[in-house]
C-alpha cells in the first residue's frame, strides 16, 4: 500500500523511483500508463458549491440510487469525472492524447498549437487546448454538453462548465493534477481539488467494451 494525497490506497502498486523524464523539446514527459486508485478517482475535494437547483437534482439522483447515471449506460464519463481503470498519455510537441481503458474507450485531445475551436457543437469531453507554464501543463476545456455527471453522486453541470487542469510530474512515478471547475449556471463559486496518479511500469491499457456485457443496466430500477 502507498499513500495518495495522504490516504493509503491498497489498489496501487509501489511507483517506480527516479527523476521525471524529459521530452525531446525539453518539456516534462507526461507519457505513460497511469493508475488512479479508489481514493484518487473518487476524490473531488469535498462538497461541491452547487446552486440550490443543482443540489436538488443531485439529491434526487441519489434518492433513485443513480438509476440514470450515464456512465452506467456506457456513455462517456465526461470531465473531470474519471473511472478507476488505467489511462494512457501519449505526448507530442503539439498534441497530447489521453486514452481511457474504461467506459467506452473514451479519449481526450489537448491541442498546444491553437485556440478553442468556435465552430464545434457541445460535446461529452469538451474542447481542450493546452500550454506549458514552466514544468506544468495547463489544460483549458470548454464547450461541454450538459449530459454528464460530475461525480458518481449525480452532481450536474450546465454547458457553461469550464475546467482548468494543471498537470505536473514531480518524479518518475507520479502525475499530479490540480483541477478547477467553474460553472456560473450550476455553481456558486469555482471549486478546486487535486488528484495524484501512479505510473505503471508493467501495465498496458487493454480492450474493454462496456456495451458488450452491460447486463446490469436493465436492473438499475432505483426507487
Amino acid at each position: 500500500m502507498i499513500a495518495v494525497n495522504g490516504v493509503r490506497d491498497e489498489n496501487l502498486p509501489p511507483p517506480p523511483s527516479g527523476p521525471a523524464p524529459r521530452a525531446v523539446d525539453g518539456k516534462p514527459d507526461l507519457s505513460g500508463v497511469w493508475l488512479s486508485g479508489n481514493y484518487s478517482f473518487a476524490n473531488m475535494g469535498g462538497a461541491l458549491p452547487l446552486q440550490p437547483w443543482a443540489q436538488k437534482i443531485m439529491e434526487q439522483r441519489q434518492a433513485t440510487q443513480s438509476r440514470d447515471d450515464p456512465e452506467a449506460k456506457c456513455l462517456p464519463a465526461g470531465v473531470p469525472r474519471i473511472t478507476p481503470y488505467p489511462f494512457k498519455i501519449v505526448q507530442t510537441p503539439k498534441l497530447l492524447v489521453m486514452l481511457f481503458e474504461g467506459n467506452v474507450h473514451s479519449f481526450r485531445q489537448f491541442f498546444l498549437d491553437r485556440g478553442h475551436d468556435k465552430d464545434l457543437d457541445p460535446s461529452w469531453m469538451g474542447d481542450s487546448i493546452a500550454a506549458w507554464q514552466g514544468d506544468t501543463l495547463v489544460v483549458d476545456t470548454v464547450n461541454f454538453n450538459d449530459k454528464t455527471w460530475l461525480n458518481g453522486r449525480g452532481a450536474p453541470h450546465t454547458e457553461k462548465l469550464h475546467v482548468i487542469e494543471r498537470y505536473s510530474r514531480p518524479d518518475l512515478g507520479h502525475l499530479e493534477a490540480e483541477i478547477t471547475m467553474e460553472d456560473s449556471g450550476a455553481f456558486t463559486k469555482p471549486h478546486t481539488f487535486k488528484r495524484s496518479h501512479v505510473l505503471s511500469a508493467t501495465w498496458e491499457i487493454h480492450e474493454y467494451v462496456c456495451n458488450e456485457f452491460n447486463v446490469d443496466v436493465d436492473r438499475l430500477v432505483g426507487k
